[in-house]
């Protein structure tokens, strides 16, 4: 943040280039500089580009109110919250009323009182952009002084009549003029007070009880809401959705890459040392290989008959799942000793935990039984998917004969890289068909613990085709025939 500018009078602001624009005229033009200039219009939002973003322009463009609509977890929330980036870095407003306005063009009776009577005397302030975005989270018991405002008894006490301005408590609408205000979740607003904002939407004015006090607003309105066939608590009323410019259709990802993409940039996956803490952490390395299964589990979650599809699955579900994959190798590490680590087949039992409540079953079931069962069948079927793009099953079919046997491997999320290959030399054939797949993927197969990632995804890989079983309890797993 620079420093605000000086100009501390009315008169002073008019020795500087400053010009009166309204709010939308003031995104559009800023948004006209950075798409020339090529600057990126909403930095860290991924998958985007050619769907969503196009969507938010030509709404700026246009000088539109905005809607965004999208499942959970598609960043309407984070987008909203990027609009003030495009707003001038300060605004001059008048100084000592209680609604922002602007010195050269005042909308306030309060306002153009004080510049008729104090003159270019007017006391000015700078607002930062910062402090020009407010947000409202609609629950069922917003009221419309909440929103609008309401009589303030104890200034009509005080002798004022009831359509002066002066009497009344002005709603976050009226205190954000000259701003961006968001509504998140716009169909949990009652039908009555989502009718309160047709006037500001239209008309860009609000009336107070009936009496005469009009407010000609200079505001931006955006609003977040999910599809109205899953939102069960309300919808949107059809004339409010007349009165919005632009609905923005958001989405999920598109392809693995994008979901990787932004999971790594969302996830919480480089460990560094808190100051407090006394030893050292075992570094934790990601391989694609790991973060492709969990997103591949998460589309495959997206499509499945049994996961009600209008309730959608977050993109917030993979980044705690990878988070929680990070975190049992992080335990491995410190149980083992071993100085970095990677995440394997084994710690994909624990993203469990932060799959609950993320998915929404679409028949009656017995507990999180069920809801286990189904994120374990999905991990699997991801096994199988990514198996099945680089390799062939039944080129290792050598790999099973010992097992055929009687021999027994077992895995664990408390076993080292190291114990672990030298688990896997006793079955024939096992280290260097590791070895091969490891190549296949981009793994080093020079790296015990990427070998190790590699040997262990092999085996889940022929479980899940049918040629090995596996059981086990909590911890580890036992391959066999």
């Amino acid at each position: 943040m620079t420093s605000h500018p000086t100009p501390a009078t009315l008169g002073q602001l008019k020795q500087t280039p400053y010009r009166y624009r309204s709010v939308k005229q003031e995104l559009r033009e800023n948004l006209v500089r950075r798409l020339q200039s090529g600057d990126d219009v909403f930095p860290g939002i991924l998958g985007y580009k050619h769907t969503v973003q196009p969507q938010v322009v030509h709404a700026i463009l246009s000088r539109h109110d905005m809607l965004f609509l999208g499942l959970r977890g598609q960043a309407k929330t984070r987008m909203l919250r990027l609009l003030p980036d495009l707003l001038d870095e300060w605004l001059p407003i008048i100084d000592g009323i209680e609604i922002p306005d602007d010195p050269i063009q005042p909308m306030t009776s309060m306002g153009k009182r004080l510049i008729r009577e104090q003159g270019d005397d007017t006391p000015v302030r700078w607002l930062h952009r910062s402090d020009r975005y407010h947000e409202k989270l609609a629950t069922p018991d917003v009221t419309i002084a909440d929103l609008i405002g309401e009589i303030d008894i104890v200034k009509h006490a005080e002798g004022r009549y009831l359509s002066d301005e002066s009497t009344m408590h002005f709603g976050l609408i009226p205190r954000t003029n000259r701003g961006i205000f968001a509504v998140n979740e716009l169909p949990d607003l009652s039908p009555r007070i989502q009718v309160g904002l047709f006037n500001v939407l239209e008309e860009r004015d609000v009336q107070i009880r009936g009496y005469p006090v009009r407010l000609n607003l200079d505001v931006c309105l955006v609003f977040s809401a999910n599809p109205e066939d899953y939102t069960n608590r309300g919808r949107i009323v059809t004339p409010l959705k007349d009165r919005i410019g632009s609905v923005i259709r958001t989405h999920y990802p598109h392809t693995t890459d994008e979901a990787m993409q932004i999971t790594r940039g969302n996830a919480w996956l480089q460990r560094e040392n808190e100051p407090d803490e006394a030893a050292a952490l075992p570094k934790v390395d990601v391989p694609d290989l790991m973060l492709r299964i969990v997103e591949e589990a998460v589309a495959q979650a997206r499509k499945s008959p049994h996961i009600n599809q209008a309730s959608g699955v977050s993109v917030r579900t993979s980044i705690a799942c990878i988070e929680n994959l990070v975190s049992s190798a992080e335990r491995r590490g410190l149980i083992t000793g071993e100085p970095r680590v990677v995440p394997r087949v084994c710690d994909l039992q624990h993203i469990l935990a932060s799959t609950r409540g993320k998915i929404e079953l679409m028949l009656a079931d017995d507990g999180d039984a069920t809801e286990d069962k189904l994120v374990t069948s999905l991990v699997g079927e991801a096994v199988k998917a990514i198996f099945d793009q680089v390799a062939d099953v039944d080129e290792y079919e050598a790999i099973v004969e010992p097992f055929e046997e009687g021999l027994k491997l077992t895995v664990g999320d408390e076993v080292s890289a190291a114990e672990q290959i030298a688990s896997m030399k006793h079955v024939k054939g096992l280290l260097p068909a590791t070895t091969k797949l490891a190549k296949k993927l981009g793994l080093d197969e020079k790296d015990e613990q990427l070998l190790a990632c590699a040997g262990e995804f092999l085996l889940e890989a022929l479980y899940v085709h049918n040629r090995l079983s596996k059981h086990g309890g909590p911890g580890e797993s036992r391959y066999s025939r």
